[in-house]
């Protein structure tokens, strides 16, 4: 058996695992008991906020210590700055633990960064940083005007996260699968879900929900409301008056129109005879004073939109005064 020297000898085994958003990435076998050696700690940050990277040494006697970015690019030498980012500052450096900070993350600081230590032999790992992007409130976007009868096509689209954020549509409660497109830019996703859902006039104003969801929004919520539009011909109904009209009374009638977009013009006119002189509209209302059996016939209100036109009639019935005062003796 070949004694062991008593220069330092070191067998470095990576083994990977998981402790919270950190990991250690190396186990050490050390065969004597004055083995220098460095660990790294993986780290997940949000984008915006700030990253620790720390190297733990093992045995420091004071050896170099260098730490790089993922482009190889030295950060710190022995504690002292090399790169002009002020983003990166030293934070601690004992024989213990190496730990800078990097503020203001963005997706383009991701990588890894090398923890170096210059011994007999070099010896380094890597701190994988990773940067985490939620997702801002997703918009929704309709392919056209939604007419009754047909289908609406939505789309809602969250622009930005990392990882992919998940849509889910919902009604009244109730999920609506969606077809899901994704695309990456390389740092970060871009995903959409698109519904299709046949509609008529009582679905106008419906609500609907689209949310992002995301581990990263630690329970806060990303919600785009949304309130179907569509649209539909007009309907039309001549509210009439109650009781009997005679010679000398005043008649109003108001044109009830319901339509969407509403129709912004309400016709009135006489069946086959033009409106009388003393005939006034004001908006979806007709008035006619003093009235007389000359006023007698069928008056017609009309309505349209882009979508269609509707009409609703009344029959006007004016009874002479010989009627009112003969009614009167029968009742008296």
């Amino acid at each position: 058996m070949r004694p062991v020297r008593s220069s330092v000898l070191c067998r470095l085994l990576p083994a990977p695992f998981s402790l919270a958003l950190r990991s250690l990435v190396l186990v050490l076998l050390c065969i004597t008991p004055r083995c220098q050696a460095v660990q790294a700690e993986n780290v997940t940050v949000l984008e915006g906020g700030t990253a620790q990277i720390s190297c733990r040494l093992q045995n420091y006697d004071g050896s170099i210590v260098v730490i790089q970015n993922p482009r190889r690019q030295t950060l710190f030498f022995n504690g002292t700055r090399a790169l002009k980012d002020e983003r990166f500052q030293m934070v601690l450096f004992t024989p213990q633990l190496v730990r800078i900070t990097l503020t203001n993350v963005s997706v383009s600081d991701e990588g890894g960064y090398f923890c170096q230590l210059y011994t007999d032999s070099t010896h380094h790992q890597v701190a994988t940083l990773s940067v985490s992007v939620p997702p801002e409130t997703p918009t929704v976007e309709v392919k056209q005007d939604v007419a009754e009868g047909s289908e609406a096509e939505l789309t809602c689209v969250s622009p930005r996260s990392k990882p992919a954020a998940t849509l889910r549509w919902t009604r009244n409660g109730r999920e609506i699968p969606g077809v899901v497109s994704q695309q990456d830019n390389g740092k970060t996703f871009s995903v959409s879900s698109t519904i299709r859902i046949p509609v008529e006039r009582k679905d106008n104003g419906a609500a609907l929900m689209c949310e992002a969801l995301h581990p990263a929004l630690s329970g806060q919520r990303r919600i785009r409301h949304y309130r179907l539009d569509v649209y539909f011909a007009p309907t039309v109904r001549i509210v009439p008056p109650t009781g009997i009209l005679r010679e000398g009374d005043s008649l109003s009638l108001t044109c009830s129109v319901t339509g969407n977009p509403l129709p912004r013009d309400i016709g009135w006119s006489k069946v086959n005879d033009t409106l009388p002189e003393r005939a006034e509209i004001s908006g979806p209302t007709l008035q006619i004073s003093r009235l007389s059996q000359a006023h007698n016939g069928t008056y017609l209100c009309q309505a349209q939109n882009d979508f269609g036109r509707a009409a609703d009639h009344y029959a006007l019935l004016v009874y002479g005064e010989y009627a009112k005062k003969k009614k009167t003796t029968l009742f008296s």
